[in-house]
């Protein structure tokens, strides 16, 4: 009998625990350029599932998670080169999404793809994360800090400037690696990499950014299928405090992520406003956003 209590106590934790934590991530690993032999494919296996455990079974905050309350996300690690023995180089694509209050819509808060991965990994071996200074390895850094933006991404659209902290902490692992300028994903000296966009993230002049994105969902889409006029015109208010950035940083590297999240969804909420709000519309996010102009066209038109 006793036994028994001690085996459901431990499954009981078990499931504590797993619903603590606070990310539902789904990763993907691929190698187009790599010979499908049995050695790769065990590697890239082997890979994916310690970078699953680790997202996953992560404890990130000190808050408490439901199950149907994790950060929904996706991270898709893409190796390119086997520089030499358990030394690789590729890209991660990291996003994530939050629900739309009263509907089953998700709304996506992060998409962004960094080419400048750079990893050793040791088949079979767990990811370890040390906050205080940088791994050997790499790859847990880069982990750890996409899942510190992520986290920093969702409480800040719940709260202004909630996502403070974790920003914070990933400022902190792009410090840990301030003796190595010469990496193109944390050097300061490159351009569009971790950390430029964290940096500008804490800088003040970012802040009608943060704003931005506190506005558009909270005040914005979480009114969507309640009040889809006011919705739309929160919105469309609150991507105009992008404006405040664009002024002095028209290039920004953070402007272009957001409008790489949003521009989809974006042209689907506004493509079947009236003429005036459309006509509005297309103004401010062409001019924010050239890079989609042809996409947003489809606003202007009402149709794509």
């Amino acid at each position: 009998m006793k036994n028994i209590l001690i085996a459901i106590a431990l499954i009981l934790g078990s499931l504590i625990r797993l619903t603590a934590q606070e990310l539902n991530c789904q990763v993907s690993v691929i190698a187009p350029t790599l010979g499908g032999n049995t050695n790769n494919e065990e590697i890239i296996e082997s890979l994916k599932a310690a970078v699953f455990q680790f997202l996953n079974e992560t404890k990130w905050t000190s808050d408490n998670f439901k199950q149907e309350e994790r950060i929904e996300c996706n991270v898709l690690i893409n190796i390119s080169k086997v520089i030499s023995a358990d030394v690789y180089e590729g890209s991660i694509q990291v996003s994530s999404s939050r629900p739309v209050y009263n509907s089953s819509y998700k709304t996506r808060l992060w998409n962004h793809n960094d080419k400048n991965l750079r990893f050793t990994f040791l088949r079979n071996t767990s990811l370890v994360f040390t906050p205080d200074r940088a791994s050997s390895g790499g790859l847990v850094d880069v982990l750890a800090y996409y899942v510190n933006i992520m986290i920093g991404m969702d409480y800040d659209s719940f709260e202004l400037k909630g996502g403070q902290p974790y920003f914070l902490k990933a400022q902190q692992i792009v410090t840990n690696y301030s003796s190595n300028r010469e990496d193109k994903g944390w050097g300061s000296k490159f351009l569009n990499n971790r950390f430029h966009l964290v940096n500008n993230l804490l800088q003040d002049m970012y802040s009608p950014m943060r704003q931005c994105h506190y506005d558009y969902h909270l005040k914005g889409m979480d009114i969507f299928y309640s009040n889809k006029e006011e919705a739309l015109k929160a919105v469309l208010a609150a991507v105009k405090e992008i404006e405040k950035v664009y002024k002095t940083q028209p290039g920004s590297f953070n402007i272009q992520v957001f409008f790489n999240a949003k521009f989809d969804e974006l042209i689907n909420i506004f493509i079947e406003a009236t003429p005036a709000v459309r006509a509005e519309a297309f103004t401010v996010f062409s001019k924010l956003d050239p890079g989609h102009i042809t996409q947003y066209n489809a606003i202007k038109r009402g149709k794509r």
